[in-house]
């Protein structure tokens, strides 16, 4: 029941929902949500040669580009203020082997564009994926298995990963990201680590990662495709519920100094129960996945959306939903359309 005033009039609020969606500066005075560069990571597919860029044709306006283009695409970027990038390895098939051992080779594209970015003097964060599926010839994420259903070696696979998180950590990486969904291996990286003197090279771990139909021109983009199969054996079942609190509960105890989520449009409300149950000091990732973003770029394409609006819309709610930094192909263009 309204109280009544004076004139017999109820009495209202002061200031009404609606008054503080009139006109954009109100509406911007009241947005608690904002999108700046800080919160954003770029991937950036690094493949062989030099003075190389190669469109990936699934994924409009990403390209496939050699060390020394990718140094230079990424201090242009710094300048215009992004401060993270993820790089991803892009290898000739002919170098790929049942273990992946190229991504041991210290001269390969990552290696090299993690070298030429620290001799360039460049003031950012540099991630890379700490994965084999871009680099065994079979597509998937580690040593095979002898039993078909089970697919990957986890134990066999942890000890590579060791190796090739010191191998990343000594060309420069600030950060590896795990992202092959190995059981323990966030604590297999971190030890590797520590006992190569590289206690300071954090660690950004794939916490919730599910299989997912999202990821198709990621494949595409960095040549890791299952030559068979699939990689539900050991990535995360979508109609799960409840299994990221064992995953983040394991990561956090074997020291990942991140987690993530992945992919992040389809995943909002497992974003906000990570985010609610990790520590606050602790970064909360979320992954805008290739097909995510395709997919914008598609429906833009007919014009059955805006793609600036989309894009600045969905990467708002992933940040709305809890993550402190969103993993995106948007992030050059949201530098000027977040503005």
């Amino acid at each position: 029941m309204h109280t009544m005033n004076a004139t017999n009039e109820p009495n209202r609020p002061t200031e009404r929902p609606r008054d503080q969606r009139r006109g954009q500066a109100e509406r911007d005075r009241h947005a608690d949500v904002k999108l700046d560069a800080g919160q954003l990571i770029y991937p950036v597919f690094v493949l062989e040669g030099g003075n190389e860029r190669r469109p990936v044709a699934s994924m409009p306006g990403v390209d496939q580009v050699s060390p020394d283009v990718a140094v230079q695409m990424i201090q242009t970027l710094a300048q215009r203020g992004l401060r993270r990038f993820m790089l991803f390895g892009v290898i000739d098939p002919a170098k790929k082997d049942a273990t992946g051992s190229e991504a041991l080779n210290p001269d390969n594209p990552v290696h090299q564009t993690l070298r030429r970015g620290r001799d360039a003097g460049l003031d950012v964060e540099m991630h890379a994926d700490l994965c084999f599926c871009e680099y065994t010839d079979h597509g998937h994420c580690g040593v095979l298995h002898d039993d078909a259903d089970v697919t990957v070696d986890n134990d066999a696979t942890l000890d590579l990963l060791g190796e090739q998180a010191v191998a990343l950590a000594e060309s420069g990486a600030d950060y590896v990201d795990p992202s092959g969904v190995m059981d323990g291996m966030v604590g297999a990286v971190r030890q590797a680590l520590n006992q190569h003197g590289h206690n300071a090279v954090r660690i950004l771990s794939y916490t919730v990662k599910y299989a997912s139909a999202y990821y198709g021109p990621f494949r595409d983009a960095g040549g890791g495709a299952p030559k068979f199969g699939d990689r539900r054996g050991y990535q995360m079942d979508y109609r799960r519920s409840d299994e990221w609190r064992t995953e983040l509960a394991l990561d956090i105890a074997e020291g990942a100094d991140g987690v993530m989520v992945k992919p992040a449009a389809s995943s909002l409300d497992i974003i906000r129960r990570v985010r609610d149950h990790t520590p606050g000091n602790m970064p909360v990732a979320a992954y805008h996945v290739s097909g995510e973003y395709s997919t914008l770029h598609a429906a833009a394409e007919r014009g059955w959306v805006d793609l600036r609006a989309a894009a600045v819309e969905t990467t708002t709610a992933i940040r709305r939903a809890g993550a402190d930094w969103v993993v995106t192909y948007f992030a050059p263009q949201l530098l000027d359309w977040a503005s």
